[in-house]
């Protein structure tokens, strides 16, 4: 007959919470920029928005990294205009919806929800939340820019 080890449950219970101090480091870890799968702007080409005036689905081909998050784009030439000026090209708070960063909170994004201000890039959660947004826009965006610095800090996002 086989005893079990008194300190089994005591071992498991590390285990677990290992494992899971190990998932909050690696979703720690994930860059500045709201991601989905891995890949900043739900894989939509940044610098699209700016050419081609609509959202742009980007290749995995045609990647490069900016401050920890990976981003696609359609061509080389994009990425390489990306790599030159990524501050130009990147979206504003990260890529998190720009009307809830007005309120303090980071929410995801809808990549054919989107402007382009002052030649900045902004998205928001969805077309009906950028229809309340573009309402006063230099309003909110003046609430998101006081919210950014410590809601970027933030790690729960709103889907």
């Amino acid at each position: 007959m086989s005893q079990r080890h008194p300190l089994l449950p005591t071992f498991a219970a590390f285990a677990v919470a290992i494992a899971a101090t190990l998932l909050l480091v690696s979703n720690a870890s994930a860059g500045e920029f709201f991601e989905k799968d891995g890949v900043a702007l739900r894989g939509h080409d940044p610098v699209a928005y700016f050419t081609d005036k609509k959202p742009v689905k980007g290749s995995a081909e045609h990647k490069a990294d900016y401050k920890g998050s990976t981003f696609h784009f359609s061509s080389k030439a994009n990425r390489d205009a990306f790599v030159a000026d990524p501050a130009k090209h990147a979206p504003q708070y990260g890529g998190f919806c720009a009307f809830g960063m007005a309120g303090g909170y980071k929410a995801a994004t809808d990549p054919a929800a989107f402007s382009i201000v002052e030649g900045k890039l902004y998205l928001n959660y969805s077309r009906d939340i950028q229809k309340q947004w573009s309402g006063d826009i230099p309003g909110y965006v003046a609430k998101a820019d006081k919210s950014w610095p410590a809601a970027s800090k933030q790690t729960k996002v709103h889907e």
